[in-house]
């Protein structure tokens, strides 16, 4: 069986860092690109970042580029989100979902953004 769980959100200040962790088990995760996605409260989806399977090629939507770095440890199957120079907009709940059809996807681990 497919699982993603997000951990590491929580409420920091403006300016602040957090770093999320996504675990997976139920698949070779070193063969699937992996995404984060997060939804702010009242909005819709909204598309943050994407690593390959090797880690080697990641992309970012403009509104995180530049403060947010996406990672992964094959060897412990977890995918990361270093998110920096928080801002209160990047309040939302995160998720992590599996490959570039997304069709797999973790409950979220929610981040507040505010002082």
């Amino acid at each position: 069986e497919v699982q993603l769980v997000e951990s590491g959100g929580g409420l920091v200040q403006p300016g602040g860092s957090l770093r999320l962790s996504c675990a997976a088990s139920g698949f070779t995760f070193s063969n699937y690109y992996m995404n984060w996605v997060r939804q702010a409260p009242g909005k819709g989806l909204e598309w943050v970042s994407v690593i390959d399977s090797g880690a080697g090629t990641t992309n970012y939507a403009d509104s995180v580029k530049g403060r947010f770095t996406i990672s992964r440890d094959n060897a412990k199957n977890t995918l990361y989100l270093q998110m920096n120079s928080l801002k209160p907009e990047d309040t939302a709940l995160y998720y992590c979902a599996r490959g570039g059809g997304m069709n797999y996807w973790g409950n979220g681990t929610v981040v507040t953004v505010s002082s």
